[in-house]
């Protein structure tokens, strides 16, 4: 085992623990020193296991006391008087017309865009490797180059397990929100984030879908909007929600799954900026912890390369695939097949994820 992988380890150890119970709720989790003793590695090591749970949800730190499991899976989400306090009052719940894209050009984080250099270069190659190529169409859920370069590249980094056939190319994340509603149609209800990205409420509604709009709290959306809504299709940013900035927590996470099963319904996880997170891990995704086949994972490039790109990508559950290219699939690709086959290169020459990485260790420096 590499050494600067322990940690990863003993965090999915302990995180399988509690998840099964081996940790109940209020547990108390060995002290850094013991932990460290009993795996045979340094309390440094052990530290940034147990910071990885915090950051997730799953424990919390009492000072002089120690790291208690903080994960709940009950079976029943009830709403406790606790929660009255516990709502976002700081944002309105609808957004206001000057609300700012969550998708800037120029990122307020930092200057380190990805490298024109770079990107350039791949579009002469592209064009001297391909030719007149570039300028046909691609098939209507994209060129299979791209698609098989996602999965791949969401296998190795996300813990997302697809074949290529399950991932769809759009032209924006709105465009596939637009897919989502033509899909499952206009005579069920969809639940929304309430404050949310405006474009997506908008989006939906201009495919005249139903919307129900669910309040956050602290840790992801209230369990009484959510329990007691007649939505079949729930679409949620579970990775810092914008406006608001909340951060589902690791027990939201499996009571959106837990709603999505009982309901018969399905989430779509809107997963835009979760890749420049500055935790020493990926960030855990709904979709690679379903075991239903309930979530739809979206994501685009225009955030982590460039708002000059306008494509995004929809990881499909292989249950709804046949629905899908029903609905859909009379459709053309609406992203240029050079595009299509310089982001391919992009990823499967590695450039795009040192970009990623590169952001990711500068974002842990500030």
């Amino acid at each position: 085992m590499k050494k600067n992988k322990r940690y990863l380890t003993i965090y999915e150890q302990v995180r399988e623990d509690i998840i099964t119970k081996r940790y109940h709720k209020g547990a108390k989790l060995p002290s850094k020193r013991v932990m460290a003793e009993r795996m045979g590695v340094s309390i440094i090591t052990v530290e940034h296991a147990y910071e990885l749970l915090l950051e997730e949800g799953y424990i919390a730190s009492k000072e002089k006391s120690g790291y208690f499991v903080i994960f709940d899976d009950k079976d029943i989400y009830s709403a406790s008087p606790s929660h009255k306090e516990d709502h976002i009052t700081k944002v309105p719940v609808s957004s206001p017309p000057s609300e700012p894209s969550p998708y800037p050009g120029k990122r307020a984080i930092d200057n380190l865009d990805f490298s024109y250099s770079i990107y350039a270069k791949t579009v002469r190659r592209i064009l001297s490797d391909y030719g007149p190529m570039v300028t046909e169409k691609s098939p209507f859920q994209g060129l299979y180059d791209l698609r098989r370069a996602i999965s791949e590249y969401l296998g190795r980094s996300r813990h997302i397990q697809v074949s290529p056939q399950q991932i769809i190319i759009g032209a924006g994340a709105e465009y596939l929100y637009g897919l989502i509603v033509e899909t499952f149609g206009r005579d069920i209800s969809y639940g929304i984030e309430s404050p949310s990205y405006q474009k997506i409420a908008k989006v939906y509604e201009a495919g005249g879908a139903r919307l129900e709009m669910m309040r956050l709290v602290s840790d992801g959306i209230d369990s009484r909007d959510l329990w007691s809504g007649n939505m079949k299709v729930l679409h949620i940013t579970p990775y810092r929600s914008f406006p608001s900035g909340v951060t589902a927590s690791a027990s939201k996470k499996r009571e959106y799954l837990k709603w999505s099963q009982q309901n018969d319904g399905f989430i779509v996880e809107d997963d835009f900026e979760s890749e420049f997170t500055t935790s020493r891990k990926a960030e855990e995704t709904l979709f690679s912890i379903d075991q239903n086949d309930r979530v739809i994972y979206v994501n685009t490039f225009t955030r982590t390369i460039g708002s000059f790109v306008r494509c995004a990508y929809m990881v499909l559950p292989e249950r709804l695939l046949g629905l899908f290219e029903k609905k859909s699939g009379f459709r053309e690709c609406p992203v240029p097949t050079l595009d299509q086959l310089v982001l391919a290169a992009l990823i499967n020459g590695g450039d795009f994820e040192r970009h990623i990485n590169r952001v990711r260790r500068h974002n842990r420096r500030s």
